[in-house]
């Protein structure tokens, strides 16, 4: 058995980051699949379940605006802390004065979307652990506006709200009458299945009358 739920998201700006474009960061048009996902999976997170986005509505028309953000140019990798740990040496750490770096971002402004996902059970659930379990714990966390952690679009500068959308139902969209439009080649998500070779998977994005049916959509390698 299966349980569907429609949240209705927007804040102020947001920012999904093209991967090809990585010294500049320039926005997709409207957010990607896994950043649905993982907004999702900030109000509810459980091993035993897995979510899956059905649709995205675009609700608010598309603008784009440019700012400059201070950004750091190194990153702290993990292999650096467990070498440093067992060696006995001092943890590494970024020096923000010596690395901060100013770049330019084209972002979003004044998003609102309606997300459609739905979630499936996997092998890491428990023995008290059932679908309809998860599905009042969605639901009632929805409801309330509780989250683990501050959902966020792109970046955790840019914060998200939420709100159930009762019986599935979403506000008139800017693009409800536009027809079909296609967006190109965007980021679906990231395959983990080999930790050693985590790969990137594309859909070809196609609005029609401001809906994006990412659940019939091919998914590319």
């Amino acid at each position: 058995m299966s349980f569907g739920f429609t949240v209705e998201v927007w804040g102020d700006r947001a920012l999904f980051t093209r991967p090809e474009l990585s010294v500049e960061r320039f926005t997709y048009d409207f957010i990607t699949p896994s950043a649905a996902r993982g907004l999702i999976e900030a109000i509810y997170w459980h091993p035993g379940l897995r979510v899956v986005i059905d649709k995205i509505q675009i609700i608010n028309p598309i603008e784009f605006t440019t700012t400059r953000r201070n950004e750091v140019k190194s990153k702290a990798l993990a292999s650096s802390l467990k070498s440093s740990l067992v060696g006995g040496a001092s943890a590494p750490y970024i020096n923000t004065k010596e690395d901060i770096q100013q770049r330019a971002s084209v972002i979003l402004t004044d998003v609102r979307y309606a997300i459609e996902f739905h979630f499936e059970m996997t092998g890491k659930a428990n023995e008290s652990d059932n679908p309809g379990k998860f599905a009042d714990i969605f639901r009632r966390r929805i409801e309330k506006g509780q989250c683990y952690s501050q959902p966020y679009f792109g970046t955790r500068e840019f914060p998200a709200h939420f709100k159930p959308c009762p019986e599935g139902i979403v506000p008139r969209g800017a693009y409800a009458d536009a027809g079909e439009r296609d967006f190109g080649l965007m980021l679906f998500d990231m395959d983990y299945s080999n930790k050693d070779d985590i790969l990137p998977m594309f859909y070809r994005a196609v609005m029609k009358n401001g809906i994006v049916n990412v659940s019939q959509s091919e998914v590319y390698r």
